[in-house]
């Protein structure tokens, strides 16, 4: 091959696309914003995100152009108080409508079609328990639909269809990233069921959950790089004391992994 055929290749080759799958898990959802300010640091591009709970969340923030500082700044920033009031029991004790409108006023009440780069909120249709991919609409409306835990939060309603949280029923949706067009998958968990056995009354709970939601997710096996994070020493799914611990966890733990990202995406 001649230099000038050689040079022509190398201009010609298309970039392996990376695409993040986050999953749910309440405040542990700041693990997310980690492995992003870790992949940042790196230089590497996120080309497309899909995400469950508060995987929709952190999901929608990147997407919406919130990098480095920006996101770091808006996740430690945020509370209950920002999200969550609560109702007279009405098919839930909480509604996230404070969430939405918060989140309209932060992203400029974006819809889907305006992000920086492609992106899905996933969702439960609560009449039918399929799975509801959001992919067009009002952003806030979306994100709100899939953190709205069942029991708890009320639902929402969108396009017809009475919504619920993803993570009852994907959540992890590596799937969803590949027709988003990535190449390589990093689907990250928040919560490793493999882990020893548990302590106390609390973390036995929590495990259950874990177990739920691992079964109620993608195959982890289907992701090219798999990054469950080992959030077993945090009790809570709901307090915000941690945060920045668990967002010291998401990035030492990507960090790790940095060299076999690369090289998938070689």
């Amino acid at each position: 091959m001649s230099q000038v055929q050689r040079q022509v290749t190398r201009h010609t080759a298309r970039r392996k696309k990376l695409g993040l799958a986050l999953g749910g898990g309440g405040v542990r959802g700041l693990a997310h914003v980690g492995v992003i300010r870790a992949l940042e640091r790196e230089g590497i591009a996120i080309d497309c995100i899909a995400g469950s709970s508060v995987g929709s969340l952190v999901g929608a923030a990147y997407a919406a152009g919130f990098r480095g500082d920006r996101l770091v700044d808006l996740a430690l920033s945020t509370h209950w108080r920002d999200l969550a009031t609560f109702v007279w029991p009405d098919n839930g004790f909480v509604s996230f409508e404070r969430m939405e409108h918060a989140l309209a006023e932060r992203f400029g009440d974006r819809s889907f079609s305006e992000l920086d780069i492609p992106y899905a909120a996933i969702a439960a249709d609560l009449a039918t328990g399929e799975q509801v991919t959001l992919r067009e609409g009002k952003l806030a409306a979306a994100v709100r639909a899939s953190c709205s835990v069942p029991g708890i939060v009320t639902p929402v309603e969108i396009g017809g269809r009475v919504l619920v949280d993803g993570g009852a029923v994907n959540n992890l949706p590596i799937s969803v990233v590949r027709e988003l067009g990535a190449d390589v998958v990093l689907a990250v968990a928040l919560g490793d069921p493999s882990a020893g056995p548990p302590q106390g009354t609390f973390q036995v709970a929590l495990r259950a959950i874990e177990f739920l939601l691992y079964h109620a997710s993608d195959d982890p096996a289907s992701a090219d790089l798999y990054l469950a994070i080992p959030l077993t020493g945090f009790s809570s799914l709901v307090r915000t004391s941690a945060g920045r611990r668990i967002m010291a966890l998401g990035e030492e733990m990507a960090q790790v992994a940095l060299p076999d990202i690369k090289a998938a995406l070689r």
